[in-house]
């Protein structure tokens, strides 16, 4: 069982996304594109709309005004059932806390989003190891998630984020709950499956030695972004 993706990464735009929660303004009308392949960090002081955009971005929820593509999808149009669909299949995504289901193995955990597409069993574990493998932990498929490292653990729900083969992976504080020598690992996993599988990615930071591994950061400030600080890293 392969876990090679087709080369088929995303981009991604924004034009005019704002969203508010009840009478406080989360996000005030941000426009962004990001290119196909790329890797884009957003930066920015607590509360200023990183995870808001980023789950604007992602379909997690539809923003009050504006507009979201992801490649040929206009998500903002999508229902919610599309939406969810298009998250199981194009869309990966990476929390901070990793969110893997306790009382499931890690083989099982990563399984999940195939059998939710109504994979085979055999066939779903077969490629839930594959990708176990590829991130490095293939000897802990078995284990539960309280049972290992959150290095380990991160590592398992990065393969459960891109199981699908999706063409865009949103990362939430990936490396947040680590520590620098677990993170620094992580983000050299992600940058690496990146490359190879021909994936977009954005990810949410507020430390600048994970920004430092995108291409390009953009900071925002107050639900809008920062134009005289976007910055091109690599």
């Amino acid at each position: 069982m392969t876990t090679g993706g087709e080369g088929h990464a995303l981009s991604i735009e924004a034009t005019g996304v704002g969203h508010d929660y009840g009478r406080r303004p989360a996000l005030g009308g941000v426009d962004l594109a990001v290119a196909a392949g790329e890797m884009v960090a957003v930066t920015g002081p607590s509360g200023s709309g990183k995870s808001t955009l980023l789950h604007a971005l992602s379909g997690v929820i539809r923003p009050d005004e504006g507009e979201v593509r992801l490649g040929g999808h206009v998500v903002t149009s999508m229902s919610e059932d599309a939406r969810s669909r298009l998250r199981r299949t194009d869309v990966g995504v990476l929390f901070q806390f990793g969110q893997l289901v306790e009382e499931l193995t890690l083989a099982d955990n990563v399984a999940l989003p195939l059998l939710l597409e109504r994979r085979r069993r055999g066939e779903a574990l077969a490629t839930a190891r594959a990708w176990l493998a590829r991130v490095g932990v293939e000897d802990l498929a078995d284990e539960l998630p309280g049972e290992v490292s959150g290095g380990q653990a991160q590592r398992a729900a990065l393969a459960r984020a891109l199981v699908t083969n999706p063409g865009v992976l949103f990362a939430d504080e990936p490396t947040g709950a680590l520590d620098s020598r677990a993170g620094e690992s992580v983000m050299e996993l992600i940058t690496d499956v990146a490359a190879e599988e021909g994936l977009t990615v954005v990810l949410v930071t507020h430390d600048a030695r994970v920004a430092a591994w995108a291409d390009r950061e953009v900071v925002l400030r107050d639900g809008l972004l920062d134009v005289d600080e976007i910055v091109a890293v690599r």
